[in-house]
């Protein structure tokens, strides 16, 4: 069976909401690729020996994706938001297990694009930033989702304005106030 290129993605996943399970074997190979991609920038500079590997987080990832039933999936973009936060639920599950006796000791500064990358030195970090998005989320859903998209699912400014229906502008604007909001909530003290 040949593999169809990246941008028949949103024809498939529209086949595969409809229940078509051709749709869904032609569909995987490309998807895990992508998936697997991304994993491996979030852990790439982390130490070699951490707990979770790239392999891992895209496998348990891919499987509560293709767990639900005929999901409604909009698009190639709805799809991998939708992968995004599965990984950075997985991260921080994957992070309070780890580190449920550290939370909320010894916290220290730290940038947004340090604090979703995972390590056992990280989790606390990573705990924080879940917290701080579940607060920004309580009133502002739409600069999380811009967050998730960026650092979670690696869309660039253009991917995510696509996805977003949103200005290049809007989303680099958005990102700021996201970032500057989010690094004063976990670093209060």
């Amino acid at each position: 069976m040949q593999t169809p290129p990246p941008n028949e993605i949103t024809p498939l996943l529209l086949r595969w909401s409809q229940g078509d399970e051709v749709a869904l074997s032609l569909l995987l190979p490309i998807v895990y690729q992508e998936l697997h991609r991304l994993a491996q920038s979030y852990l790439r500079r982390e130490r070699p020996d951490h707990t979770l590997q790239p392999t891992a987080l895209i496998n348990e990832a891919y499987l509560r994706l293709v767990k639900s039933d005929a999901p409604e999936w909009q698009s190639r973009s709805h799809f991998f938001g939708v992968a995004a936060r599965l990984m950075r639920q997985i991260l921080v599950e994957h992070a309070r297990s780890h580190a449920a006796d550290k939370r909320g000791g010894g916290a220290v500064e730290l940038s947004l694009d340090e604090a979703w990358l995972y390590s056992s030195e990280k989790a606390a970090e990573l705990v924080a930033l879940d917290d701080a998005l579940i607060a920004l989320a309580k009133f502002d859903e739409r600069k999380v989702r811009i967050i998730e998209l960026r650092y979670f699912g690696g869309m660039s400014l253009e991917e995510t304005a696509t996805a977003l229906n949103l200005s290049i502008a809007t989303i680099t604007h958005e990102t700021r106030l996201a970032r500057a909001w989010l690094y004063r909530e976990m670093n209060r003290t």
